[in-house]
């Protein structure tokens, strides 16, 4: 099989898709609006130099972990810009960043075998950014989960769980005994403790999902992860009877329509919304995105589903399932523990992020407030998933 030819292909269709969304968008004004095929013309731009430099100086890694990343980039700018372009323009630029972060990593990270004795500098870096939120948060929609520091805010908890994975990482890759699995469930539960203290269960529903897949890796134990459930549910029951916005989280999910103009409100317009649009879509730029809330953050996916259709909220799903794979096909490829173990836990981030958004919204579980990575607004979530996409590509290019 020509990898390079197939992946040419996939960009060419990458840059197809950006000019078929940003001209749509453009002709829906009066007069043409020329900003539109500017942001098309930067976000190809972006993407194919980032490509052409992977490829030219870094040909063994597996290029289609970017390319998938830069296609649900590209409907994500196309989607903000539709619903704000001022925010749409910040994106594009978090992205550059996030890009730029990406290739540096490849470009200058050495060897990661060598970063596996820094297990320690993980555990202190992972509970500080931890408690951050928890001792100097600011409380946004609910969550004690958003950090200001000279008139620039950000999300500890998004670099936490690089600094989790990384710990976990470095601390299961010699598990001979349970012994060795002591000190990492205290680091685990210690962080679950500070997210419900911030009220950000999605971040502690995909620490627990992270932490479960790399045990299980490590491990290949039935009975720890069956274990780790048990906690689980017990923990939840706990948090259900200590704390009233767990008790409001599950009292929507089961019912939100007695709430549809109160704490239900969020849920109840992603569901209308989603139910409208169908299979198909009301067609982009013909929804009404101003009827749900946290729209270029929280509920991206329901303005994409109403627009763009249910189908095209499977073919956002079967993305991310491409992408995993690719992740995780970087693990199965590499020469040391450490290095597997930082892919497993990476790849499963990202997945367990999107299940968490996909199915809150969607009211298959209770609605948490995160971001649909790489496609929703936010600077902290877009660097730390390029960060992670970065390690994992680096860990493509050592492991052939």
């Amino acid at each position: 099989m020509n990898t390079s030819k197939d992946e040419k292909k996939l960009l060419l269709l990458t840059y197809l898709l950006c000019l078929i969304g940003f001209f749509n968008l453009a002709i829906l004004k009066e007069p043409f609006d020329k900003g539109a095929m500017v942001m098309c013309l930067i976000t190809c731009l972006l993407i194919g130099y980032s490509y052409f430099i992977i490829r030219k100086f870094f040909s063994d890694g597996d290029k289609f972990i970017f390319i998938f990343s830069s296609i649900l980039a590209s409907i994500g700018i196309i989607i903000l810009y539709r619903i704000q372009m001022a925010v749409s323009i910040k994106q594009i630029i978090w992205f550059a960043i996030g890009v730029t972060t990406f290739i540096l990593i490849v470009v200058l990270l050495p060897d990661l075998k060598r970063f596996d004795k820094y297990k320690y500098v993980y555990l202190v870096s992972t509970i500080i950014l931890m408690a951050l939120g928890t001792l100097l948060g600011n409380e946004t929609l609910g969550a004690k989960n958003w950090v200001g520091i000279g008139g620039f805010s950000f999300q500890p908890s998004e670099f936490g769980k690089l600094c989790l994975v990384a710990y976990l990482a470095s601390s299961l890759k010699d598990y001979k005994s349970f012994k060795d699995l002591i000190e990492p469930a205290i680091v685990v539960m210690a962080s679950l403790g500070f997210m419900v203290l911030q009220k950000d269960l999605g971040s502690a529903l995909i620490f627990f999902g992270i932490s479960i897949t790399m045990l299980y890796i490590a491990t290949s134990k039935t009975k720890y992860i069956i274990t780790c459930f048990g906690l689980f549910i017990i923990g939840a029951f706990i948090s259900y009877g200590l704390f009233d916005h767990v008790k409001l989280r599950f009292l929507i999910w089961k019912n939100p329509w007695p709430y549809a103009t109160t704490k239900g409100y969020q849920v109840v317009q992603s569901l209308l919304a989603i139910a409208s649009g169908g299979l198909t879509g009301s067609g982009l730029g013909k929804g009404y995105p101003s009827y749900i809330p946290v729209r270029t953050t929280d509920f991206i996916f329901s303005i994409i589903c109403e627009e763009l259709g249910i189908l095209m909220g499977f073919a956002i799903i079967l993305l991310y399932f491409l992408l995993f794979y690719r992740c995780m096909r970087a693990a199965l490829y590499a020469g040391d523990n450490f290095s597997r173990l930082l892919a497993v836990g990476y790849s499963s981030m990202i997945a367990c992020q999107v299940l968490v958004i996909v199915g809150g919204v969607m009211n298959m579980i209770p609605l948490t407030g995160i971001t649909l990575p790489l496609v929703s607004y936010g600077g902290s979530s877009m660097l730390s998933i390029c960060f992670a996409l970065g390690i994992i590509q680096k860990i493509s290019e050592e492991g052939r």
